[in-house]
């Protein structure tokens, strides 16, 4: 039969306790979001909405074709110079996703005889950037810049390291400053994930590059996304104007991808307008991150302390930690759940959003409903 391994495979999933499923969500879901990744309270934020709104009148529902065809709008160009200006990089990029934008940085960056060192606690999407990639990819320990310098020792060409700024599973930051004078002595680049960073860290939620003071380094290239701090969709890479033009002819998941949808784009830019505006609410952000962590562990729970907005907490099995999350869920909460593959270490966990409208009684009842369902 066809496709036959499909039902082993199936099997294995339920008994290791690993299926997966959709579960559409209401408009008007009755459930306190700890689990999605809308870091400043943006999604649904009125101004956000109507840029949304506004763009989809103005330039129609989809981009009708290619960026390097009739996919680029004004409103692309105008979001471009705005997240350039923000971050403070030469140049932009937008993508339809971030993870097109991370395929894009590290494939289009790490050529035949390139070396590419890559975190072991790198998301899924860079990990697909360097196998599709034509250098050679070396996976070093996790937030090791010494390991990166043993790696870039051994090999003569061109070179790149690649690491989150902010890793998605425990929410630990990279330590950027010391992998960058690595690459540095070793005239390679330093290509960074700041999914997680922006709109939390840095002045003003300007991102974890412009924290750890390499914005606009010429060695320096930045992957944001816009869907979660900005409460949009779509993906960007910041760096040098020869890097994003080298995108532009180079990059696949560019160059053969149907744009970010201008509704997308007139969201990301009202949600950046807004930061721009109202910068306390990265600093908010961190501050719910840090109140939920110590609020966790004073209930005698393994929970990790935050860098950025992410807080993770251990759960004894897989089985357990989809008991947990459904219990929470059950009781009003709802909390993300990370069981392996998505953890690279197999320790299952919940994952909490610290978002920065959520007010002290909720998370007050956050952190009474995650002790009391505890497996």
């Amino acid at each position: 039969m066809a496709f036959g391994w499909i039902d082993e495979q199936a099997l294995v999933r339920r008994r290791a306790g690993l299926v997966r499923t959709l579960r559409p969500r209401p408009a008007d879901s009755p459930l306190l979001d700890l689990a999605s990744n809308d870091y400043l309270g943006l999604a649904r934020h009125p101004e956000v909405t109507e840029g949304a709104a506004r763009a989809a009148r103005a330039w129609g529902a989809g981009a009708t074709g290619s960026r390097l065809v009739t996919g680029t709008t004004e409103l692309h160009a105008e979001l471009e110079r705005e997240l350039a200006d923000f971050c403070g990089f030469e140049a932009a990029l937008v993508f339809s996703s971030g993870y097109a934008a991370n395929l894009a940085a590290v494939t289009a960056l790490a050529p035949h005889g390139s070396l590419v060192v890559s975190d072991a606690g790198n998301h899924a999407s860079l990990i697909d950037g360097c196998r599709l990639a034509r250098g050679t990819t070396q996976v070093v320990g996790h937030a090791d810049p010494d390991a990166v310098r043993k790696a870039l020792a051994t090999h003569e060409g061109p070179a790149v390291a690649v690491s989150d700024t902010v890793f998605s599973v425990d929410g630990d930051a990279a330590p950027l400053a010391a992998l960058a004078q690595v690459c540095r002595a070793y005239g390679a680049g330093l290509v960074v994930d700041d999914a997680h960073g922006l709109g939390v860290l840095g002045e003003g939620g300007r991102g974890a590059a412009r924290e750890a003071g390499l914005a606009g380094a010429d060695d320096v290239v930045v992957t944001v996304t816009l869907s979660k701090s900005l409460g949009s969709q779509g993906g960007a890479v910041l760096g040098p104007a020869r890097v994003i033009e080298h995108l532009v002819n180079a990059a696949r998941t560019f160059i053969f991808d149907t744009g970010l949808a201008p509704a997308a784009a007139g969201g990301a830019l009202a949600a950046l307008t807004l930061l721009r505006r109202e910068p306390e609410r990265a600093a908010r952000a961190r501050a719910v991150a840090a109140e939920l962590h110590a609020r966790l562990t004073a209930e005698g729970l393994s929970a990790v302390r935050p860098d950025a907005a992410v807080v993770s907490v251990r759960a004894p099995s897989p089985e357990g930690a989809v008991r947990w999350a459904a219990d929470c869920r059950a009781a009003g909460l709802a909390v993300g759940c990370f069981r392996p593959p998505s953890v690279p270490d197999g320790i299952s966990r919940l994952r909490l959003t610290a978002r920065a409208d959520l007010s002290g009684v909720q998370i007050e009842r956050a952190v009474r409903v995650i002790g009391e369902t505890r497996p």
